[in-house]
């Protein structure tokens, strides 16, 4: 975890930099933080990045939609209202008193 992690950084940092994010840059930035990792994880990240725009995934963080968009973005025009998430009131339980079963625990 810790070298998905280190990676996951460096994109964020060339990206702030207005860095193209290759996967030679990403092994600089990770090595230069005296951080081992395995060869194929920039390569992984490049990919990635490659089909998806880091913009979305920094504004999406902990939005939840994040499997909506990605869904209904592979799936065509999506209206707005289905692409919302649905609220849904919960009904809190009601508390059942010893009455209520017929039977009392101090009888």
């Amino acid at each position: 975890m810790a070298s998905e992690l280190a990676c996951t950084y460096a994109c964020l940092a060339l990206h702030d930099d207005g860095i193209a994010i290759t996967a030679d840059k990403i092994s600089a930035l990770v090595k230069a933080a005296s951080i081992s990792l395995e060869s194929y994880w920039p390569s992984l990240f490049v990919k990635l990045l490659e089909k998806k725009n880091i913009e979305d995934l920094i504004l999406n963080v902990g939005s939840g939609e994040g499997a909506a968009v990605a869904v209904s973005a592979s799936a065509g025009a999506v209206a707005p209202a289905a692409a919302a998430p649905a609220v849904e009131e919960k009904e809190e339980p009601k508390e059942e008193s010893d009455d209520d079963m017929g039977f009392s625990l101090f009888d």
